[in-house]
């Protein structure tokens, strides 16, 4: 196999991995707390991640040449996952997995603003063929609306800032650095929630976001422990698939093949959790697909710097 092909098997990868991640986290949602599983899964993806460095005869490292964007993005992820996250513990897998997927779009916006990239025409369009398919999704009832279909999106533009500001600072920091950066945000972001907040379940038991942001935190239950464990181990290995893909394959090839996720999300929703998109929704995930993949190839002959790079998804 090619490079760029070897790249591609390991994106499907870890795509596949991030895909069975999401689902035990939306799980748990209705016995867990999601505050445990961000700190837990923080300070076991640092043990993982050193001994992978250790066994490589690689030097774990935090320090940082730029520390306070460093700081800044080890926040900025976790936030945005806790966001996606919290969505999904009141919607569709599928459909929160498709809004993500808009984050190319605000890569692009903020590479215009921060990066100083051009942005033609033919971006433009695609940017607002993706919003409508945004639209599609959501479908903005305002008497019945629901404000967690924001989430992912939201989620999308923490998570397009933060990877800006890694591409800002790729020559200085190195990928182990930068993910080290994203687990101790976890750690610091689930930490600072629960201390501000505490155990406040009691109050929103009728919110399933809220209830699962806010319950109590368990270390009696082994099979939460187990399932925590399980999502650390998998959703690490999954990050190394994708350093690895990038590392050995052109983005604007490989990249595209993170859509693959939706259509995981689309199996594991239907069949583990029973949920069915409606036709606005497979519309709009098929327009925010179809327009994220164009970006990506507008980009290609360039050797893009605008990626959507899930290595340091956690």
């Amino acid at each position: 196999m090619t490079s760029d092909q070897k790249g591609i098997v390991l994106v499907v990868i870890g795509m596949v991995l991030f895909s069975v991640q999401d689902a035990l986290i939306k799980n748990l949602s209705t016995h867990a707390s999601l505050i445990q599983i961000f700190v837990c899964r923080g300070v076991i993806g640092i043990v993982i991640l050193s001994i992978f460095l250790k066994l490589t005869n690689r030097k774990l490292s935090i320090k940082s040449n730029n520390p306070k964007i460093a700081i800044t993005r080890g926040l900025l992820f976790p936030f945005a996952f806790l966001c996606f996250y919290l969505a999904i513990a009141a919607m569709p897998i599928a459909e929160a997995s498709a809004l993500f997927f808009v984050s190319p779009f605000f890569m692009t916006i903020l590479s215009k603003i921060i990066l100083k990239n051009k942005v033609g025409i033919h971006r433009l369009v695609a940017i607002m063929v993706g919003f409508v398919g945004i639209i599609f999704i959501i479908k903005p009832e305002f008497a019945n609306f629901n404000w967690v279909m924001i989430l992912p999106i939201v989620c999308a533009f923490a998570y397009s800032l933060s990877m800006i500001l890694t591409i800002y600072t790729k020559d200085s920091d190195t990928t182990y650095q930068q993910t080290s950066h994203v687990y101790l945000g976890s750690i610091a972001v689930g930490t600072i929630v629960y201390l501000v907040f505490g155990n406040f379940n009691e109050h929103y038991s009728d919110n399933p976001s809220l209830s699962y942001l806010l319950r109590a935190w368990d270390f009696t239950d082994f099979t939460i422990l187990f399932k925590i464990l399980i999502i650390s181990f998998i959703g690490t290995i999954g990050i190394l698939c994708l350093i690895n893909a990038y590392r050995i394959g052109l983005p604007s090839v490989v990249s595209p093949f993170e859509y693959t996720m939706i259509i995981n999300a689309l199996i594991i929703g239907y069949f583990i959790f029973h949920e069915q998109p409606d036709y606005y929704s497979i519309i709009g995930m098929t327009l925010i697909i179809l327009s994220g993949i164009y970006i990506f190839f507008r980009e290609r002959p360039r050797k893009t710097k605008i990626v959507s790079d899930n290595s340091l998804r956690v």
